[in-house]
């Protein structure tokens, strides 16, 4: 049965600053995007370039959402305290350079030291800009949240679009990097311009609390944010195995052709896509917990069908489903985050964008060690059964008032 808008309600339509808010929110979600595609679509160039082996390659990728997870807690510490601008501001331009200084690097050290800057900044913008997004979310009065998410889909698209372009023009990395990013980087600083300031995106809720009396909490719990933190995580198992092992699995179990093997992620990416342009209507008609009980058993289904697929089209449309599933999870869970952190200070969402790195580095690392073991028919079933658990979890998305940290509240004057 349809439920209204879970979003708190406004009387007015969203005045100009909150549009302008919001168009610059959009950009650093389409930077975020496209500064994530460029370098991740360039992997296998960057190992020839320095000869690493497969294991190499495996340790230097698994540094970045290691990295990652510490620049999203430094971010929530930071944002809580100066807010989400200042920290866009520093590391979004940071995450830029890093890719520009990978493709620049003359040795393996050099390359390290790129990726642990860009993991700094991939974490600090993923929490910074999504701590953005809620405020933007929170000021309108409904779901938008999923809309910066698709946004942030088509620039990853342009991204690959871009390296293989540039791969045609026979470009080299640091040319076919600073093309995208020098820009990229330009658009991020004038974007932070109009971004919320602090006083802005602190007060989004906590102002209309004191307005009616309420009790604001000292802090913002652990507890009701656990079941967020976990389908994050179980996301991006899932998330992990498809673009780490998609193509490998059409390869080494279907033995699909050279031309069909990467249409499985294309597939996946597409989706992925196609539901976030339309989530937001979706959330606003049936409400965040239906939407993410929803998407946790249409990836289900994916999964088994990839798991069981007998031909290439029912793996391709299994991956298909897959990503109309995960896509709505990551929006709903760091909005659900936002509404339990009322005083919008940004640590419950820099806790949860913490477990989406957690969740990466233990995808890679369960299909990838269960594929050795067993074969990656099997080592996909552990996605899916991770997918089945974020339909449990569903019930943790439905709006609910914020518990404090403490048993103390503070009553507003």
């Amino acid at each position: 049965m349809p439920v209204e808008d879970t979003a708190p309600a406004r009387d007015t339509a969203p005045a100009s600053r909150d549009r302008q808010a919001r168009l610059a929110t959009f950009a650093v979600f389409f930077v975020q995007g496209l500064t994530f595609a460029t370098l991740l679509t360039q992997v296998a160039a960057l190992q020839r370039k320095h000869g690493l082996t497969d294991g190499e390659l495996t340790i230097l990728l698994l540094v970045v959402p290691v990295i990652a997870g510490a620049g999203s807690a430094l971010a929530g510490v930071a944002a809580s305290r100066w807010g989400s601008r200042l920290v866009l501001r520093l590391v979004q331009p940071l995450a830029c350079a890093a890719v520009v200084l990978a493709g620049l690097a003359s040795d393996v050290p050099m390359l390290v030291a790129a990726n642990v800057l860009f993991g700094l900044g991939l974490g600090g913008v993923d929490a910074g800009m999504n701590m953005q997004g809620v405020a933007v979310e929170r000021e309108y009065g409904r779901a938008v949240l999923t809309g910066f998410h698709a946004l942030w889909s088509v620039a990853a698209v342009i991204g690959s679009v871009w390296a293989s372009a540039a791969a045609t023009l026979g470009l080299g990395l640091p040319v076919t990097f600073a093309i995208a990013l020098v820009p990229a980087a330009a658009v991020a600083v004038l974007a932070s311009i109009w971004l919320y300031r602090p006083e802005e995106e602190h007060r989004a809720a906590a102002v209309r609390d004191e307005a009616a009396g309420a009790a604001r909490p000292a802090g913002v719990a652990w507890r009701p944010i656990i079941p967020l933190c976990l389908a994050m995580a179980f996301l991006y198992v899932g998330d992990s195995s498809v673009s780490n092992f998609g193509t490998v699995f059409m390869d080494k179990v279907l033995h699909a052709s050279a031309t069909v093997i990467p249409l499985a992620l294309g597939a996946y990416q597409l989706t992925t896509f196609l539901v976030r342009v339309g989530g937001d209507f979706a959330v606003r008609r049936w409400g965040p917990a239906a939407i993410v009980r929803a998407g946790g058993a249409v990836a289900t289904l994916g999964f088994v069908a990839i798991v069981a697929a007998p031909t290439v089209p029912l793996a391709i449309a299994g991956f298909a489903l897959t990503g109309i599933g995960l896509s709505v999870v990551a929006p709903q869970s760091f909005s659900a985050a936002g509404r339990l952190d009322p005083a919008g200070t940004g640590v419950a969402i820099a806790r949860v964008n913490m477990f989406n790195y957690v969740g990466f580095i233990v995808g890679a690392a369960l299909v990838g060690g269960l594929a050795d073991a067993s074969g990656f028919r099997v080592a996909f079933a552990a996605p899916l059964v991770l997918a089945a658990a974020i339909i449990l979890l569903a019930r943790g998305f439905q709006p609910r008032r914020a518990e404090p940290a403490t048993a103390t509240t503070v009553v507003t004057p």
